[in-house]
């Protein structure tokens, strides 16, 4: 027998007729059918479009296995990858909890999940993996900023002539190559033999219903996973037990604070409503939960928020309904008392690096416009960002102020002081948020505000977040 890869799938070549599978098996099906014979593994199906056996790319590693185990012949036409001989040019001493966790990796085979907090050197990690497998890899990170740091780092390491780039206009092959998860998954059917490794960065996201086939499309043997905060509201993040392998190493923010990353509290600041804001939140509230309960709805889970747009999008009364979420949740955001306090703040850290975030753009506006601070958002042009990142950093900008794109992925080593003003009920983006200011360096103590409105559904959700262990002091 013969095994290829075939569009982001395995295929079955020569399978001998005693192996074979009728048409008359699948019932009809054009996909379907197991394998009448023993020889031929359990992860493929028949495919009557092709006259052939079918398996997902990714099962390449557990075929192979199959195969080996149980004597059965079979010529490898599938991999396109090659065997390396990379040394980095960028040596340091791992910290103990570097060396447990890539040493976790290898004796679960070259597979898992490491979860370990911003700030504390998992590109290193992915950097020992390359040099330990040898192989020809690619790195997929969620956004075009991410991209471009780690191929600054691979270039830095390995070298330019070993690195290339998929995405942001470019197309490069090479040795080691960094891509986005979009890109990825674009490409995959064409590309997914060419990996022994494959790098996850912040890779809560991989379990998404698009992204997932940027790892099923591939024969990657060996994958690593990394992430600050793997799970998700969804529950999804359990794909990844199939999809790269299990959780093989974890430490959180409080077992790292003081010896890796900045000493840090988390300090409360309540505001009140005026009379008139809270007439128009209460008001509100009373119309969307008056809705909700008409239609014995449920709004904490992700499956009640999808039965609530539905809903509210087939009447006028069910707009009404998404009208006032929409008003309670601008009011709670926007309060004129919340920039009262930040100014407030901004006054007690003027000798600070402060981030200021939000949950929508036009707080992000309003403020920039109010206080004067530069401004970060997803409209902000690459270059701008890049610049005024590179500024804060040196200190020429003291504050600046961003909605959701400085969550993850952008270093920020001199930030000392965040103040979160509104953000979603997800525990990830808070602990995200408190990750971008927890960099160490000698004497610094990092402090973030949380911000919120008295009287408010903030409150229940802040609740929630200080239920995470990062938040317990």
């Amino acid at each position: 027998m013969k095994l290829l890869f075939d569009k982001g799938t395995l295929i079955l070549e020569e399978v001998p007729k005693e192996d074979q599978s009728p048409k008359a098996e699948t019932g009809g099906q054009k996909i379907g059918g197991k394998p009448p014979s023993a020889s031929i593994p359990p992860e493929f199906i028949f495919d009557n479009r092709v006259d052939k056996y079918r398996a997902p790319a990714y099962k390449y590693r557990t075929v192979v296995e199959y195969f080996k185990k149980n004597r059965i012949p079979f010529e490898d036409g599938v991999p396109a990858y090659q065997k390396l001989s990379l040394t980095s040019h960028l040596k340091f001493e791992p910290h103990p909890f570097q060396r447990e966790a890539i040493e976790a990796w290898r004796e679960n085979r070259f597979l898992g999940v490491i979860e370990l907090p911003t700030g504390t050197g998992k590109s290193y990690i992915a950097q020992m993996a390359i040099e330990l497998t040898q192989r020809s890899t690619l790195v997929v990170a969620p956004t075009l900023d991410l991209m471009n740091q780690w191929y600054d780092l691979l270039c830095a390491a390995f070298g330019n002539g070993q690195t290339g780039l998929i995405g942001g206009g470019y197309y490069e092959l090479n040795h080691l190559t960094v891509t986005t998860y979009e890109s990825a998954t674009n490409h995959m059917e064409r590309i997914g033999s060419r990996w022994g490794l494959m790098i996850f960065d912040e890779c809560h996201h991989l379990p998404g219903p698009m992204y997932a086939h940027s790892a099923e499309m591939c024969i990657a043997p060996y994958r690593l996973a990394l992430t600050a905060t793997l799970e998700r509201a969804d529950g999804r993040h359990v794909l990844l037990d199939d999809l790269v392998g299990p959780v093989i190493y974890r430490k959180g923010i409080k077992d790292l604070a003081g010896e890796y990353l900045a000493e840090y509290e988390i300090r409360k600041v309540t505001v009140r409503l005026s009379a008139e804001e809270q007439v128009e939140y209460n008001t509100a509230r009373e119309a969307l939960y008056g809705f909700v309960r008409e239609h014995n709805l449920s709004l904490t889970s992700i499956e009640g928020w999808k039965q609530f747009i539905i809903h509210s999008s087939r009447t006028s009364e069910g707009r009404r309904a998404m009208q006032a979420y929409q008003t309670s949740r601008r009011v709670s955001m926007g309060t004129s008392s919340k920039l009262r306090a930040l100014e407030s703040l901004l006054k007690q850290h003027a000798r600070d690096r402060v981030i200021i975030f939000t949950a929508d753009n036009e707080t992000v506006y309003t403020i920039s416009q109010e206080f004067l601070i530069p401004a970060i958002t997803h409209q902000t042009d690459t270059k701008e960002r890049k610049a005024m990142l590179e500024a804060f950093n040196r200190g020429d900008y003291p504050f600046l102020v961003t909605s959701k794109v400085l969550n993850e992925g952008v270093n920020v080593p001199e930030a000392n002081v965040a103040i979160v003003l509104s953000g979603s009920g997800s525990v990830r983006e808070h602990v995200q948020r408190l990750g971008r200011i927890l960099r160490r360096r000698e004497g610094k103590r990092a402090i973030l505000y949380e911000v919120v409105a008295k009287g408010t559904v903030e409150e229940r959700i802040s609740q929630r977040r200080s239920e995470h262990d990062a938040y317990k002091m």
